[in-house]
């Protein structure tokens, strides 16, 4: 994540915040100019071309800072939102607002990547509400361009025993958003990638069409096959090609991303452009991002929670196949250049 600076005082700001603790400012987030901008007394913002934006009016609802086109209106991000907890759910709308945020999250950053989001729909529900209604839970997943993500999943108790029950290292919402989306990634390039890319897809994490339920069944009876390690990043990788273009996609996010914020605050000896610029498309450089940038500060950061008594930060180890795996998912993309000077 790019940092970000008041317009009007120039104190420093996280994407969520919709006031300047410094000078008062009514802030709001311009998806067209990845930036946050000061709004008028009105709630307004007009841009370098006159265009009108204002206020979400999903502020007080999910926490949005976002803004939109219409005046009451909401913003691109919470349009993506198809089913959110009913008025009457108290414990999902308590949950909302980070499974929101998570999603802003994400959607910045794959508009930084250059990833195209039509067609991409997201329902938040409340486990809660749905196992009171039918006795079912809610199933994190993706169809047909549609994620589903379990709001119960924002309390950090709930996720974290989770998270220990299935030996999974690393479990959180954000996670939850980056692995679905690469379902829907890749379901993309296979209705209509060119045949060179689906032929090399298919290569690297295999046969798409193989059953998917006898995958699944195979997987939770007998486990990862042994010498996973050297072809996978995870051991949920292991089950089935589709969970492993998934998970990949996952870490090439997480991988992009820590990278951006570190080169902004200046952790790493280079430049936004030189760590996340246009050559990072290819499949070359970004292996070279992965080998050169990111495993020894991904080290550093392990050893940094190490020493505050934590666990690792990014529990991973990344073999040489999987460097190929993430240069191919890179090499998908060209990142955007959203930015203009305002």
């Amino acid at each position: 994540m790019k940092t970000f600076r008041c317009r009007v005082c120039g104190n420093p700001l996280y994407l969520e915040n919709s006031l300047c603790y410094s000078c008062g400012s009514a802030l709001g987030f311009s998806r067209a100019e990845r930036e946050i901008v000061p709004l008028e007394t009105t709630g307004r913002y007009v841009d370098a071309d006159g265009l009108v934006w204002h206020r979400c009016a999903n502020l007080t609802l999910n926490g949005c800072t976002w803004l939109a086109a219409l005046e009451g209106g909401q913003c691109s991000a919470c349009d993506l939102t198809r089913t959110r907890p009913a008025d009457t759910d108290a414990d999902g709308l308590r949950q909302l607002p980070q499974a929101e945020s998570a999603k802003r999250h994400l959607l910045v950053e794959l508009d930084t990547r250059g990833i195209d989001v039509t067609g991409l729909l997201f329902d938040l529900l409340s486990s809660s509400a749905a196992a009171g209604a039918s006795g079912e839970n809610v199933v994190i997943g993706h169809a047909d361009g549609v994620i589903t993500i379990d709001l119960a999943e924002s309390d950090h108790a709930r996720r974290e025993r989770i998270r220990v029950d299935l030996g999974e290292p690393y479990r959180t919402m954000l996670g939850h958003l980056r692995h679905e989306t690469g379902h829907f990634v890749q379901m993309r390039l296979l209705q209509a990638g060119a045949p060179d890319q689906v032929a090399r897809c298919r290569e690297l994490f295999g046969d798409d069409t193989a059953d998917y339920q006898a995958a699944i069944d195979r997987h939770y009876a007998q486990g990862a096959p042994v010498g996973w390690e050297q072809s996978y990043i995870t051991t949920y990788a292991t089950m089935h090609p589709f969970e492993d273009f998934a998970e990949t996609f996952a870490h090439y996010l997480h991988i992009s991303d820590t990278c951006e914020t570190a080169a902004e605050h200046g952790l790493i000896p280079v430049g936004p452009a030189e760590v996340l610029g246009s050559d990072t498309s290819s499949a070359d450089s970004f292996a070279d991002l992965v080998r050169g940038v990111w495993v020894p500060f991904s080290i550093a950061l392990n050893q940094v929670n190490r020493s505050m008594g934590k666990d690792d930060l990014y529990p991973f180890v990344i073999p040489d196949r999987v460097v190929e795996k993430l240069a191919f998912v890179a090499g998908l993309f060209t990142p955007a250049t959203r930015d203009r000077s305002g």
